[in-house]
């Protein structure tokens, strides 16, 4: 069996179906939450909130502290942002540049540090994947890196503001060092929060949240469209009364950008837990509306085999557990409509994708219509007496890599070449 260490630690859970807001929300996702404990961050492999909400996790551990660990931290790390050969653009994108998983999750320790370890492509990447749909939130360092650079104050009362390459940006706006370490803090939830719309917070308040060395938003600098979830209510400091949680979604079918200067993120219960699963599931309902690849024409076989390389996302293989989403107008007067799905050659077994159809809207495996999930690529979906209109087609791919935990992170097997996109040939006949 072909193997390749990607070193991104899995913690898939398994859930029932009770967890109703995980199971719809997934779908077009290989997995729910991402989160990055690499070089110079806290190398946390547990996030209590996805098991609160029954969302699935994976991350990336870079703690070491000889020598020869450290370059298989750098190597993790690598693999997971930069990519290798097997996964050419790393685990938070898809072949054609779609989010593979719907949150990237940044832990705290030393921001500026650790985007310099990422490198300039691995900053891109996750750059990309927030363009693509995909949401951010990181907690102190993570919220550093989340922002453009820091304002700083001198003693004389002179602003400045550092703008930081070693930053990923999506928040595009600076932020304030908060000055404070290694203390328990007390943050407010201001009235209209978004955080207000998943949870009731006694007296809108939540104390002893803890906070060491990170930073705030003031109301003054929030950038239009801007919001905040969490106030401080810190008296002895500047950050009393500004945004300790602020965010930013460019548009549509951008993904939501998350920062968060304390650290809620290791709780367990209560309100500092609630607050916790605020933020996640506000960057998840954050996360950008799907897009369609093209329209298809009657007799028109559309090949679906460009790879990353190409930038070609229209033409560009599926990857694993994602959708690619079609349209067709189907005309009036016809009694018969045929999506066909043809493997191309070298994959004709081995791999599973389905057929989806609906008129309504993007057509998902919950709530299509009409769908055919036999087996394999080579396929055929049948609609008799189809109505005229816009109709929705979308193909799934089943086939996944498999996954074992390691010292760096989770190692994939089996079908690794689904990591750079399995193709396929698809038309429509009536």
């Amino acid at each position: 069996m072909k193997k390749i260490f990607l070193f991104c630690c899995m913690a898939a859970m398994s859930l029932s179906a009770a967890s109703s807001f995980a199971q719809t929300g997934s779908e077009g996702y290989y997995k729910d939450v991402f989160m990055d404990g690499g070089v110079y961050l806290s190398s946390r492999k547990d996030l209590p909130a996805t098991r609160a909400l029954g969302l699935t996790l994976e991350n990336v551990r870079g703690a070491s502290k000889n020598k020869d660990q450290f370059y298989g931290d750098t190597l993790a790390q690598d693999a997971a942002f930069v990519g290798t050969e097997l996964d050419i653009n790393g685990v938070l994108l898809y072949p054609d540049g779609a989010p593979r998983f719907r949150l990237l999750y940044v832990n705290g320790g030393s921001g500026a540090t650790h985007g310099r370890t990422i490198t300039a492509p691995g900053r891109q990447h996750i750059r990309d994947f927030v363009k693509a749909g995909g949401s951010y939130l990181g907690s102190c360092a993570g919220a550093y890196l989340c922002c453009q650079g820091v304002r700083k104050v001198d003693s004389l009362g002179n602003v400045t503001d550092k703008i930081y390459d070693e930053y990923i940006g999506v928040y595009p706006g600076v932020c304030t060092n908060a000055h404070l370490a290694d203390t328990y803090v007390s943050v407010d939830v201001p009235e209209g929060s978004p955080a207000l719309k998943y949870y009731d917070f006694k007296n809108n308040h939540i104390d002893s949240v803890y906070h060491n060395g990170g930073c705030y938003m003031e109301y003054k600098d929030l950038i239009p469209g801007g919001e905040i979830l969490f106030n401080y209510n810190w008296p002895p400091k500047s950050m009393n009364g500004n945004g300790a949680v602020w965010c930013h979604k460019e548009n549509e079918y951008t993904g939501r950008a998350m920062a968060c200067g304390p650290h809620p993120e290791g709780e367990y219960s209560g309100d500092q837990l609630d607050m916790m699963c605020a933020m996640v599931r506000y960057c998840l309902d954050g996360n950008g509306k799907p897009r369609v690849k093209g329209e298809l024409v009657k007799g028109q076989k559309r090949t679906m085999n460009c790879v990353t390389q190409d930038n070609k996302p229209e033409y560009t293989r599926i990857g694993d557990k994602q959708y690619h989403h079609f349209t067709v107008e189907v005309p009036e007067g016809i009694d018969t409509l045929d999506i066909i799905l043809t493997p191309v050659a070298g994959y004709e077994k081995g791999y599973d994708l389905y057929l989806y159809a609906d008129y309504n809207d993007f057509a998902f495996c919950s709530n299509s219509r009409y769908s055919n999930v036999r087996r394999n690529v080579k396929k055929t979906l049948r609609i008799l007496d189809p109505k005229p209109g816009k109709l929705y087609v979308s193909v799934f791919c089943d086939t996944t890599v498999e996954t074992a935990d390691t010292f760096y992170g989770t190692q994939y097997s089996g079908k690794l070449e689904v990591l750079n996109g399995i193709p396929y040939t698809i038309e429509v006949n009536y």
